[in-house]
């Protein structure tokens, strides 16, 4: 049987309030206190989105990691977010990533689904595997911040190859 290359999830509990959840990923401020060293968002009117506001659908984005320098960029769009527990953006390689924030077993879950809708398998092969690296660390890192623990990125752009960045 073919292995399904064209998506994958990443599922995490962590203990914290579904809105600190939704707001580490719905703002520029939150997103930079565990995933990225700049998140910054504009408005359909051009204008740059406050640090602390939530983002919109329709918004466009410029992300910075730690470990790299600026040429390694996303400039994509906020695809929808509702304000509560779901968020969704297109993402490297024509990906889409859907996040969303749940109630399981007296638990919360932080859920992301990324889809490689691309037809080349390969294409799909390595966004799947790539990403899907990439997304359990950061989800981990998520986890470890929101619940007091230490930010575990790299933050040295010379040191190359490492899981956390």
């Amino acid at each position: 049987m073919p292995y399904n290359w064209k998506q994958f999830t990443k599922r995490i509990p962590i203990k914290a309030p579904a809105k600190a959840i939704y707001d580490a990923w719905a703002t520029q401020q939150g997103l930079e206190s565990w995933f990225l060293r700049l998140a910054q968002f504009t408005k359909a009117d051009g204008t740059v989105r406050p640090k602390n506001n939530h983002i919109e659908t329709g918004d466009k984005y410029k992300w910075l990691w730690y470990g790299y320098d600026d040429t390694v960029l996303e400039e994509r769009e906020i695809i929808s977010a509702n304000g509560w527990d779901k968020i969704q953006f297109s993402f490297s390689g024509g990906c889409v990533v859907t996040v969303s924030i749940k109630q399981e077993e007296g638990e919360t879950i932080c859920e992301l689904i990324q889809q490689m809708p691309m037809n080349d398998e390969n294409e799909q092969q390595y966004f799947y595997i790539e990403c899907g690296n990439g997304w359990t660390f950061y989800l981990s890192n998520l986890k470890s911040v929101l619940e007091g623990g230490p930010d575990l990125r790299n933050r040295n752009p010379h040191l190359r190859d490492v899981i956390s960045a």
